[in-house]
């Protein structure tokens, strides 16, 4: 078993579909499928359910997954502190962020950091938001986008805004052919497919204090490590979910976004060492509060003081 053949096997499981895992990974489909035969072998048992349509993951091929994600996350990580330590001289700077905020306004702002500050080391760490806790007091990132309220006398947190959730439905979905919004109590009676499953408390219990607010129990039918997982599993008619409205932006094809009747809504969280006076974190506040002003967000006023103070 080597590290080629989990990244292999792992994008299998995302695309459920050996042509299309080809291609993500710019490889044939005959070295593919060679590579997860050795992989079963190796292990002595099948992992892909390949009667299936779309393909489907084993009991044992769910167990390595999980492990496998985890084992991959790790090696990235090391990857990308082992470089940083090989420029130490060079400044720094490092991102931690929740999946869902690459679909709003993060790449604009990256972008911006990257043109005013071409001398400085940018890297980009994907965390859950609790992990952003741990990380920046460990001085592991510097700045933190997320989506989870906590408190810690560390840690300064400023809430940029409040980001529009909508349903993610099948196409096929019986409630995606009627026009208009769509009712938590509605979405309660369906298979919700919720993310991430860990750690907890995450964005997954957002979701559901939303339908237990409501007096609403919904019927839970899957709990994704991960939003493009998710997302992946509503492309299935495996269920709908509850996803951010910037999300609509990266898959359409397969899937209906509808609005909810009620108001429903997931912060977005800038979160950064309450010690912190590098220029760096200054620099990537002055540009989020002009970048703000050009997007017509309300610039909050902790950031406001924050860029100033700065």
């Amino acid at each position: 078993m080597d590290l080629r053949q989990l990244r292999y096997f792992v994008t299998l499981a995302n695309e459920r579909n050996f042509t299309r895992a080809a291609e993500r990974l710019h490889i044939a489909q005959p070295p593919l499928s060679r590579q997860i035969q050795q992989l079963e072998n190796e292990i002595g048992a099948e992992l892909i359910d390949r009667s299936s349509r779309p393909l489907r993951l084993t009991g044992p091929g769910r167990l390595l997954y999980e492990q496998a994600i985890q084992v991959l996350a790790r090696v990235d990580e090391m990857r990308s502190m082992m470089s940083r330590e090989l420029v130490i001289e060079k400044r720094r700077f490092v991102i931690g962020f929740v999946a869902s905020t690459i679909y709003a306004r993060l790449p604009e702002l990256i972008r911006e950091f990257r043109a005013a500050a071409p001398e400085v080391e940018l890297t980009l760490l994907e965390l859950v938001s609790l992990e952003q806790i741990s990380a920046l007091k460990e001085g592991r990132i510097d700045i933190g986008f997320g989506r989870v309220r906590f408190e810690d006398e560390e840690v300064r947190r400023t809430v940029l805004r409040e980001e529009e959730l909508v349903a993610a439905l099948p196409l096929s979905h019986p409630l995606a052919k009627i026009p208009g919004p769509v009712s938590l109590a509605q979405l309660a009676e369906e298979s919700l497919i919720l993310y991430p499953r860990a750690p907890r408390p995450g964005y997954a219990d957002q979701v559901l204090a939303h339908f237990h607010d409501s007096g609403l129990d919904p019927h839970i039918l899957h709990e994704a490590r991960e939003l493009q997982i998710a997302v992946g599993l509503v492309a299935a008619e495996e269920g709908v979910s509850i996803v951010p409205v910037s999300v609509q932006k990266a898959r359409t094809d397969d899937i209906c976004y509808k609005p909810l009747i009620e108001t429903v809504t997931s912060p977005i969280i800038m979160s950064h060492r309450v010690s912190d006076t590098s220029p760096e974190l200054a620099l990537m506040a002055n540009i989020i509060v002009r970048m703000y002003g050009i997007w017509g967000y309300a610039i909050p006023k902790g950031l406001k003081r924050f860029g100033a103070a700065h």
